[in-house]
């Protein structure tokens, strides 16, 4: 569920949860936001803003990697963008796009959270050379993703969905190899 501005009558915004109907297709309820649908929104919300920026952090690092001759920045870069950034879009734009039940506030926060510290904690472990700390990042990201899946039960447009659950799945498939990798890298 997904609040729309949309002009009112009287000349100020108006906002309404958009709900979904059997094909897919997104409309604007005229009843207003509940608490409670405000509180699910703000995860997703923040998860669409943090994996901007965590794209634009991305190119920015990938710029300076060669001049300021950043042993692990090619790494870093592709990280931010792929794991932080677009992933971390993806679940927002899901949360705040697909119609069909919404996902539980404490649920929302809690992959929000997970997703985040376990991010910060793979980066400062492979840039430190700690792999226990890149395990315990990966732990929390494995959760974060269980969340996800969880939470993507068939809604909203069929193939979307689809795509949506394989990506998870992918994701949670390349945690493990990760992991696998962080510790080949610093027994070498």
């Amino acid at each position: 569920m997904s609040a729309r501005l949309t002009p009112a009558r009287g000349g100020g915004i108006e906002t309404g949860p958009v709900t979904g109907d059997a094909r897919g297709r997104l409309r604007r309820s005229s009843a207003p936001l509940s608490a409670d649908s405000r509180i699910t929104e703000y995860p997703g919300r923040i998860f669409v803003v943090a994996g901007s920026c965590c794209v634009v952090l991305g190119g920015l690092v990938a710029a300076v990697t060669e001049p300021l001759e950043l042993v692990k920045g090619s790494w870093l870069a592709a990280y931010l963008v792929l794991v932080c950034g677009a992933a971390q879009y993806a679940f927002g734009t899901v949360q705040l796009r697909l119609a069909g039940p919404s996902i539980p506030p404490a649920r929302a926060w809690a992959q929000l959270t997970c997703w985040n510290l376990g991010n910060a904690a793979v980066i400062w472990g492979t840039l430190t050379g700690v792999p226990v700390i890149v395990d315990a990042g990966g732990a929390l990201l494995v959760i974060g993703l269980g969340i996800a899946l969880l939470a993507s039960r068939p809604a909203g447009p069929r193939l979307a969905g689809r795509v949506y659950r394989c990506v998870l799945v992918v994701l949670l498939l390349s945690v493990p190899i990760g992991l696998a990798l962080a510790h080949l890298r610093h027994t070498a």
